[in-house]
């Protein structure tokens, strides 16, 4: 995401930063994933720097395929402060292991898939019919 240059942003901001809808934005503030934005006085949400640095840590959870209900689960202890240290920690570790295994698991296929092209790639090498010498 870009620079926060302000002290707060509003949702359409934050949006278009962070490639998340509004609607997306909101529905993670009441599912308890992001906590509920300030308020302006006009009642327009305003997220301030760290609410950003959350949600990219957010989104970075989910591009790791970790499911909603565990994010929500991690900002809930978050939110409880230092004394959650340990099952933070436990739940990333966690995370992490299963990262590696998709990592893995991802490696695989994309060995299966280039040994494939090789084949495709030779199969069709040795299909192709000698171009004829143009006739003078």
């Amino acid at each position: 995401m870009g620079a926060v240059t302000s002290n707060a942003i509003s949702i359409g901001e934050l949006s278009r930063l962070s490639g998340v809808s509004p609607h997306t934005l909101r529905f993670y503030e009441a599912e308890g994933v992001l906590k509920p934005a300030g308020r302006a006085a006009n009642g327009h949400r305003r997220y301030r720097r760290e609410d950003v640095l959350w949600l990219e840590f957010v989104l970075r959870f989910k591009v790791t395929g970790m499911p909603l209900a565990e994010i929500r689960q991690y900002a809930v202890l978050r939110a409880q402060g230092e004394k959650t240290l340990q099952p933070r920690l436990t739940m990333l570790k966690l995370h992490r292991e299963r990262l590696v295994t998709k990592i893995n698991e991802l490696s695989t296929c994309a060995g299966v898939l280039d040994d494939k092209i090789r084949t495709y790639r030779k199969m069709i090498a040795k299909s192709r019919v000698p171009a004829k010498k143009a006739a003078k």
